[in-house]
């Protein structure tokens, strides 16, 4: 699928999407920048006030549709779909929530690359707000340090746990994991289906997406070889 890439500075200093409506650019990929898109003043207020604010907007949207919320099965969707969205699949927006991380010595003196692979991820799209479905690949060499094999996992959860898009999503995980391990040498591999492509709109179901984030001497085509038949064992 074909990207369209338009920075946030450009967005703003035109006002209409590289001269494109939304209409024109449609399934086309806006990418605005590293960061997640998120106003001054999200956190503001307590996650139980989001919920009941999401609840009353959501009930509004279902009543729109001609759902019937006095339906014994409809009632407490408004509710359920609050909490699911604070609580599970959109808590990643919040740094509270932000996985806690110990590092330990590298003791056993490991110096060659570390690979976690097939860490399954569920995420959404945030131009449609339907799900991404994936496995991360990491792998890093240790600059003296090593961090647990779940926190790679719990990190990864972290940042898909929000309206994402996938290049994004693997800067993200691959810009947190240099910081963290206070190294270059970070390798990460998304491997993804979005059913913003496969449920509507074209409706692939068979074509993936996959992005890559290459740092220090994983620049190497050595290095890139041995991570590839890593991943292909």
């Amino acid at each position: 699928m074909k990207h369209q890439e338009i920075m946030l500075n450009t967005l703003i200093k035109t006002n209409n999407l590289n001269g494109f409506s939304e209409d024109e650019i449609g399934d086309d990929h806006i990418y605005t920048g590293l960061e997640t898109p998120m106003k001054a003043d999200a956190f503001e207020i307590s996650d139980e006030e989001k919920k009941e604010k999401i609840a009353a907007l959501f009930s509004q949207i279902m009543d729109v549709m001609g759902l019937d919320l006095n339906d014994d099965s409809l009632r407490g969707t408004p509710n359920r779909v609050a909490k699911m969205y604070i609580d599970e699949i959109f808590s990643g927006l919040n740094p509270a929530n932000k996985p806690k991380v110990a590092l330990f010595d590298n003791k056993y003196q490991y110096n060659q690359m570390l690979v976690e692979k097939n860490i399954t991820f569920y995420s959404n799209c945030e131009h449609h707000f339907v799900p991404i479905i994936g496995k991360a690949h990491i792998a890093y060499v240790s600059s003296g340090k090593v961090i647990g094999l779940s926190k790679l996992n719990r990190i990864v959860q972290y940042y898909a746990k929000r309206p994402q898009v996938q290049e994004r999503l693997t800067n993200q995980i691959a810009g947190e994991l240099s910081k963290i391990l206070e190294t270059e040498n970070i390798a990460v591999i998304i491997d993804a289906k979005h059913l913003c492509v496969s449920s509507r709109g074209i409706k692939d179901d068979t074509s993936a997406t996959v992005t890559a984030f290459y740092g220090g001497i994983f620049n190497e085509p050595n290095k890139i070889a041995e991570l590839q038949n890593y991943l292909n064992q």
